[in-house]
């Protein structure tokens, strides 16, 4: 007994740390639903954050591949001085030098001129254009996985921090019940209607349930740290299922899952985009063997305000071209061909890894949908279990009343109830958390999800 004492006493400081953060986090903030916390970790979660970035970063690639389709102009302009100073020899006659210095000197000539050319044919710059544009329907599903992985990251954390908030209130009243049997038993000891095996039975079963609380407050602080984090708010509090609870309802059956999985999911859609984007690289290798045609079209001006080097007048010209630029490549030491090949293997590869991701969500899309219908079966057999356990704990309190059952008996049947309890509240989320893993193993998770989910919430 003394034992048991010092392991309480041990024990109370780290329970009263857990009490008093659990209950400063319920003074800090009122109750969010799943969908506020959602959006909270949208404008926060770095993963998420990034995916939404690379969207950005691929639309603008897009735009800057359409110079190559696009006419193109330039203008130009420049100014400069020319200092003109000549020499004679020694055997120069005095009128031969006069007539060189009277040459000596300084002159400007100004130049503008401005070009335009306009892509004719360019098999290789259009096919660019088309790879940039499929690139954001990827970078689109790409961002679409990361909100779905985000949607569900969410979930997972908030009814991991009710699943916490569960086992944390199931043993407080485990604790209450086993409480009041130890109070029991040591009265029936000191009267003598029962012997020292029920009061030790009691005090053993307190003393597990006293390490099982401090368990379980731990438990739900690291969950509710976790939420914290994931969506940059302190102080979370989820709202919990309203009651009577009502799960949604999955329609349909597996095979309509997984064509729809095959159909919309974004990876699906992410490979058969990537197919594309291979197929148009195989038309740029083979652009290389291909002409090209530009039209182009200049025009120049030029300006000589003190003369030039051997005149005084000032001159001014100006000069239009307009013509078409042609460009045949004859032969590249074999790299057109060599990069042909490449590009062929590549599109290969991204037709097996299409395949591949049919495959992997239509498993997924099986895998999710019965673990929803397993999950739905567990609810019911719970439901049930929570009844009869419930009926044998007030039969074995009856019992032990009238000296037919032990203590030990009902401190069985209220454990097993409560266990019942914690275990039927899990499955419950499980489910919930099931069909969202449904929905983005099938593609069509989005936030109308949560909507559904917050419908069953509890009001604050």
């Amino acid at each position: 007994m003394k034992h048991s004492r010092r392991s309480r006493s041990g024990f109370a400081p780290l329970a009263l740390l857990c009490a008093a953060v659990i209950g400063s986090w319920g003074s800090a903030a009122q109750a969010q639903s799943l969908l506020e916390l959602y959006e909270s970790a949208r404008g926060y979660d770095a993963g998420y954050l990034s995916a939404k970035l690379q969207f950005e970063a691929t639309l603008a690639s897009a735009e800057q591949s359409k110079s190559g389709v696009r006419p193109s102009a330039n203008l130009s302009a420049g100014v400069t001085y020319t200092d003109q100073n000549l020499g004679a020899n020694s055997s120069a006659t005095a009128a031969q030098v006069a007539a060189l210095q009277a040459s000596n000197r300084g002159f400007q000539t100004q130049s503008l001129s401005a070009s335009a050319s306009q892509p004719l044919y360019r098999p290789a710059n259009r096919a660019a254009y088309d790879q940039a544009m499929q690139r954001v329907e990827l970078a689109k599903a790409q961002l679409e996985v990361a909100e779905q992985e985000l949607i569900l990251r969410t979930s997972q954390a908030y009814f991991d921090v009710l699943a916490a908030q569960d086992n944390l209130t199931a043993v407080q009243a485990q604790r209450t019940a086993v409480s009041e049997q130890l109070a029991a038993a040591k009265r029936r000891f000191e009267v003598g209607t029962s012997t020292i095996v029920d009061t030790r039975q009691a005090q053993a079963a307190f003393d597990r349930i006293q390490a099982a609380q401090i368990q379980a407050e731990n438990d739900l602080a690291v969950r509710r740290l976790a939420l914290d984090q994931l969506v940059g708010r302190a102080g979370t509090r989820p709202q919990p299922l309203a009651t009577p609870v009502v799960l949604p309802v999955v329609e349909g059956d597996v095979n309509g899952w997984v064509q729809d999985a095959q159909n919309q999911h974004p990876s699906v859609r992410g490979a058969q985009t990537s197919l594309e984007i291979a197929r148009l690289e195989v038309v740029r290798a083979q652009a290389g063997h291909k002409p090209t045609l530009d039209a182009t079209a200049s025009q120049s001006f030029t300006q000589t305000p003190n003369g030039t080097a051997s005149s005084t007048v000032t001159r001014r010209s100006s000069a239009t071209v307009v013509g078409l630029s042609f460009n045949l490549p004859l032969f590249a030491g074999y790299a057109t061909e060599n990069r042909i090949k490449e590009t062929l293997a590549l599109g290969e590869k991204a037709s097996s890894d299409l395949e591949n991701a049919k495959r992997t969500v239509a498993q997924s899309t099986r895998a999710a949908f019965f673990n929803v219908m397993s999950g739905q079966s567990r609810v019911k057999a719970l439901q049930a279990a929570e009844t009869s356990s419930q009926s044998l704990v007030d039969s074995t309190k009856l019992g032990y009343q009238v000296g037919v059952t032990i203590n030990l008996d009902v401190l069985d049947a209220q454990s097993q109830l409560f266990q019942t309890r914690r275990d039927l509240a899990l499955a419950r989320y499980d489910v919930l958390v099931g069909v969202l893993r449904l929905r983005q193993a099938s593609g069509g998770l989005n936030v109308g999800d949560l909507q559904t989910i917050n419908k069953i919430l509890a009001r604050p």
